[in-house]
């Protein structure tokens, strides 16, 4: 899609595709207020804008739109788009070791017992075994830092997928 086309789309088209980048409603929503876009750099500015805008329930609201390391579905219904994205975003955990899958499962259990809400990691990138120790040096943060760190990882998450629904 062109960031013309974008600008372009009707209010709840433009919610919709927005939704796809980030899972909070109140970020797709303003950003399609802040239409029209003059360029794309323009946009990733304002994207975060408005992720710095964000309510604690905002971000719980969009990590809910993930599935979780390792699995394919969310919390929350996802568009096909979403599910595409999700997927290449975790390719490496597909060649991830038996073992290594296995203690993701388990401490993402522990993450989301702990703090209430799964593990988000921008995994674009990121093998199994580097997740995994991510995962381990965030596990005994207090809830207020684990999820300020949680909502940057949104927040890279949704500029990566904001670069792909551009095409």
């Amino acid at each position: 899609m062109s960031l013309d086309s974008l600008n372009e789309l009707t209010r709840r088209d433009a919610t919709a595709e927005f939704l796809k980048c980030c899972g909070s409603t109140k970020w797709a929503q303003e950003m399609t207020a802040a239409r029209p876009f003059a360029t794309e750099q323009e946009l990733f500015t304002r994207a975060d804008d408005i992720s710095v805008s964000l309510e604690d329930e905002d971000w719980l609201e969009a990590f809910r739109a993930h599935p979780k390391i390792g699995e394919q579905k969310a919390a929350t219904v996802q568009s096909h788009q979403e599910q595409k994205w999700s997927a290449q975003e975790q390719t490496g955990v597909a060649e991830a070791s038996a073992g290594t899958i296995s203690q993701l499962a388990e401490r993402n259990r522990e993450y989301e017992d702990r703090f209430g809400f799964i593990f988000i990691v921008c995994a674009s990138g990121k093998s199994p075994d580097e997740m995994l120790a991510i995962l381990n040096s965030r596990i005994d943060n207090d809830q207020r830092a684990e999820l300020r760190i949680a909502s940057e990882e949104q927040r890279k998450i949704a500029r990566l997928r904001l670069q792909k629904l551009l095409g």
